[in-house]
């Protein structure tokens, strides 16, 4: 009997865990409309990539760890983290442990964004919580849409995807939830301010294409 469970199949990758070995397996899916010496650099070139922003992030705030890069195969091969994914979770929780919860995001969005990383795909989906005694612990996962940027547009971005992902998926709270994200993000962002003004004119941008 097989060990491997699929958690997850999409148009770029699929994501199976390994149960008795306790991890995640990413394998990016062969694409048939590009030549398929492309196809295989491009499979290559962004499973390295994530493995590197995931290996430079994991100094900073809290993600699986690298486990290995298999090259041939285009697997990346991380710790699986065993906790409650943000999505599915968060709304049971009472009012002042979402809060908490969405401060320590906002904490750690800002240390990402300190060492110009950015997520890409920022949701609660991408959020795992651990709960350990007396701390929640908060790991970030799935960098695959992540790059390196200094610029306070990209972050921004980043920022408008947490925000539409409460106001969709956590709709109740949002903007109490939004409003504790954003405290906590610009206390411990290098450029706090200036980024939050930045968001402003991305979500204009935004209505006005409507």
């Amino acid at each position: 009997m097989s060990n491997q469970k699929t958690l997850y199949q999409g148009a770029e990758a699929i994501i199976t865990l390994d149960e008795k070995l306790n991890q995640i397996i990413k394998e990016r899916i062969k694409k048939s409309y590009r030549i398929s010496e492309l196809d295989d650099q491009i499979r290559k070139r962004r499973t390295k990539s994530e493995a590197k922003i995931l290996e430079k992030a994991g100094k900073v705030i809290s993600t699986p760890k690298v486990i290995k890069v298999e090259d041939s195969s285009k697997k990346l091969i991380i710790e699986y983290i065993n906790g409650k994914k943000l999505s599915e979770q968060l709304d049971s929780f009472d009012l002042n442990k979402q809060k908490q919860i969405l401060k320590i995001i906002g904490e750690e969005t800002a240390k990402l964004h300190n060492i110009d990383i950015i997520h890409g795909d920022l949701t609660t989906s991408n959020l795992i919580l651990v709960e350990e005694p007396k701390t929640l612990k908060i790991y970030f996962i799935d960098f695959g849409l992540g790059f390196h940027s200094s610029k306070n547009e990209d972050k921004a971005v980043d920022l408008h995807l947490i925000k539409q992902a409460l106001e969709a998926k956590h709709y109740k709270n949002w903007e109490v939830l939004f409003k504790e994200f954003e405290k906590s993000y610009s206390k411990t962002a290098k450029q706090g301010k200036l980024i939050l003004e930045r968001l402003s004119a991305v979500e204009k941008r935004g209505r006005y294409k409507h």
